[in-house]
């Protein structure tokens, strides 16, 4: 069946990503525009009228949840999220389609499908103002706590790395090196933008803490901590060959060690 779809995210690259994949999963649909934003969305929805919106929920401005309420029942809509489980149970409990960060071709397979069925059968969009204002007061929470996903450049993609499997955080001139565990558990490095100790403000101090001025380590990583000379340390982590210094400046994080 021939239909038409509009994609909405800030990130480029997730919106090409999502396009390719839908080509290869949906050869019918017509992708007739990509929106930077939810107040974008809106009006490129106005002008094309697609069947089907693909709606990232976390866009500035104008949010995923709330170029929803605007479009109504017009479009058969499926949000994109990154957020957790906790913030994914308001997609689970209720009627509305979502796609998790990154996207998955066995998810978006079974997406694809439902909407496919329900367009062969003229189904209506099933969604109701009360249930999107209730998915966005859920969403919320997350955003209070602490960092859950850092977003990096790999090769060609982008991927959405969980902050749980993160071992350490390194200062590289502009840049930050994310030293994470990728797929398999396997170690993987990445680079982005944001400061060290930007990125240090948002994460739970609990787990996360500095222990060079360049530094910030995983605890869930660490296996063993070796006292050196000066009053510094190394420190040997559960996944990786490589050791980090620990200075003096930081050396009382691990007296009880």
């Amino acid at each position: 069946m021939n239909a038409t779809a509009l994609i909405a995210d800030d990130e480029p690259l997730l919106r090409e990503v999502l396009q390719s994949r839908l080509a290869t999963t949906w050869p019918a649909l017509q992708v007739v525009a990509q929106a930077r934003n939810g107040r974008e969305a809106v009006d490129l929805f106005e002008q094309h009228r697609p069947d089907v919106c693909f709606l990232d929920v976390h866009m500035p401005g104008l949010s995923g949840i709330d170029a929803a309420r605007q479009i109504g029942k017009r479009a058969h809509l499926v949000f994109v999220t990154a957020f957790d489980q906790y913030a994914l149970q308001a997609f689970e409990h209720g009627v509305l389609d979502y796609l998790v960060k990154p996207v998955t071709p066995q998810r978006l397979h079974e997406t694809v499908a439902r909407l496919q069925d329900r367009l062969a059968q003229a189904q209506p969009a099933v969604h109701t103002e009360a249930l999107l204002q209730q998915l966005a007061a859920r969403l919320k929470a997350p955003e209070a706590g602490h960092l859950r996903w850092v977003r990096a450049s790999v090769g060609a993609s982008l991927r959405m790395i969980a902050v749980e499997d993160i071992d350490y955080l390194k200062s590289d001139t502009k840049y930050t090196l994310v030293a994470y565990r990728g797929d398999d558990a396997q170690p993987a490095e990445a680079l982005i933008r944001t400061p060290l100790k930007d990125l240090l403000a948002q994460l739970d101090p609990a787990l996360f803490v500095q222990v060079h001025r360049s530094v910030v380590v995983n605890l869930r990583a660490v296996s063993r901590v070796t006292r050196g000379s000066n009053e510094t340390a190394d420190i040997e982590l559960r996944h990786r060959r490589e050791t980090l210094p620990v200075s003096r400046n930081f050396l009382a994080q691990f007296k009880e060690m």
